[in-house]
């Protein structure tokens, strides 16, 4: 079920009237209803997946109570691996079958060795990436003994289901959301309608942002052997816009759609395309699976303890995991080992935790420094960009040698010119949102807060109309294929 789709319009408020007037006197009522909701809410793109979400909650869920009866050190480590190996097993076997098979018969080939072997026509779980890790979290909390496991099946399951952020994220620690699920809830105004405030801002972000930079980043890309370079570099700048609005477009809806049910999800953007370096933007962009790889994975191997060329090495495999873990395919690979080798000097510099703050804090405009490091920043993103969203490493690799050519230099021209500055005029209005509100949660936190009721309506109401307005055929969002 899409978040913009008329079947959620009608979904989300049966599950609040059943939630807050039907079921508000029983806990235990009210996370079995988000169990079955989000079930449903799963349930509703294909069925058949729901037998995956479940039997992975089962297996967690027996792993977590056998660790904290077991007390010998190799039975526990061997439960831990247990969790890893089914979860690890489902996204590998989803994601990547197809991946490895293909390069390891090229392999052979390379070598003059003939491999047959017959691919599979394996259909990508939505989400598969995201609950995987959040399940993959408890486990291992609780085997570190960082979180007491739970005993409640109900409760448990809610939380490796939560439907606001199943499929998308953000990617919760059960150390945080599972807690939440024993605690009674209690509506709050305050909190609903700032969780109203963001699903609107998610949804503009979504269907007027994303969308429409969508019909032109789809054009250029998909047809970039025709395009001059100069074209192609717009291209680049609309899917960077793009999987900005989309992503954290989602982020909103989700924690906004938590709140109404009286849940607070961690912070997963916090306008990252204000940062002044590329640490910073790292810190700001998804940050619920940033977080998750520097926990689970760099700590472990190391982190910056070391000599340099292990913090090096664990860099690399970290930004490279990241890259991987978005998709099967070299470009994802190669776009976060070119992250990796922009975080280096930053690292090796010791400058990689200077802009910590937001940038020009309690200011209205940057400083010229400021903004030099931005739009550096910026750059470096937008040409990663590039292998992020380009067919392949040959695609990649034709579409910036083309922006490297004189062709830069010619006048842009693709179909749609003209309807393509609106999207860019509401790209110009949502960077100035944005930045007044860079300093919040969310840029709608307190924007118009201090206006005349009149005029704050007016605002959302215009929102509202440009929604409506643009809200055309239902576009899926960009993560569910990872």
């Amino acid at each position: 079920m899409l978040f913009n789709s008329i079947d959620f319009a009608i979904f989300l408020p049966i599950v609040f009237l059943l939630y807050w007037f039907v079921f508000k006197k029983s806990l235990k009522q009210q996370n079995f209803l988000i169990v079955a909701a989000s079930y449903i809410f799963y349930g509703w793109w294909d069925w058949r997946f729901l037998s995956l979400i479940l039997f992975s909650t089962l297996v967690d869920y027996a792993v977590g109570i056998m660790l904290s009866k077991e007390k010998q050190q190799t039975k526990r480590t061997l439960l831990l691996w247990t969790s890893i190996f089914v979860n690890l097993g489902f996204l590998g076997f989803f994601k990547y079958y197809n991946f490895f098979l293909d390069n390891f018969i090229t392999a052979f080939s390379f070598f003059g060795t003939q491999f047959q072997a017959q691919s599979l026509q394996i259909i990508l779980p939505v989400g598969i990436s995201f609950y995987t890790f959040q399940t993959l979290s408890y486990t291992i909390d609780v085997y570190k003994k960082k979180l007491e496991p739970t005993h409640n099946f109900i409760a448990f399951a809610a939380f490796v289901s939560f439907f606001p952020q199943l499929v998308a994220g953000p990617i919760e620690r059960a150390t945080h959301l599972l807690p939440q699920f024993y605690a009674s809830r209690v509506f709050k105004y305050s909190q609903a309608t700032d969780g109203l405030r963001q699903i609107l801002l998610g949804l503009f972000k979504k269907v007027v942002i994303a969308d429409n930079c969508a019909i032109y980043a789809n054009m250029i890309f998909n047809n970039s052997g025709e395009y001059s370079g100069s074209t192609l570099l717009i291209g680049a700048l609309f899917f960077t816009f793009q999987i900005y609005g989309d992503f954290s477009g989602y982020s909103d809806i989700a924690i906004g759609t938590s709140r109404l049910f009286g849940f607070n999800l961690k912070q997963n953007f916090n306008f990252p395309y204000f940062s002044r370096d590329i640490a910073e933007f790292w810190r700001r962009w998804h940050i619920s699976l940033s977080t998750w790889f520097r926990d689970y994975l760099y700590i472990p191997l190391g982190g910056s303890r070391g000599s340099l060329l292990k913090v090096i090495r664990n860099i690399f495999i970290i930004f490279i995991v990241s890259g991987f873990w978005h998709g099967a395919n070299w470009t994802f690979i190669v776009w976060g080992a070119l992250n990796a080798l922009y975080f280096l000097p930053l690292l090796i510099a010791k400058k990689n935790r200077t802009h910590i703050d937001h940038v020009a804090a309690g200011k209205l405009l940057p400083s010229l420094k400021e903004i030099t490091f931005m739009v550096i920043t910026f750059g470096l993103t937008v040409f990663a960009w590039i292998f992020f969203r380009a067919e392949n490493l040959k695609h990649a690799i034709n579409y910036i040698s083309e922006i490297a050519s004189p062709s830069l230099f010619d006048f842009p021209r693709f179909a749609s010119m003209k309807e393509a500055l609106v999207t860019v005029f509401f790209i110009v209005f949502f960077l100035c949102i944005e930045w007044l509100g860079r300093e919040k949660k969310h840029a709608f936190e307190n924007f118009g807060q201090n206006w005349k009721k009149g005029y704050r309506y007016t605002f959302y109401y215009f929102i509202i109309l440009m929604i409506l307005w643009f809200g055309g055929e239902e576009q899926e969002f960009i993560y569910f294929q990872f």
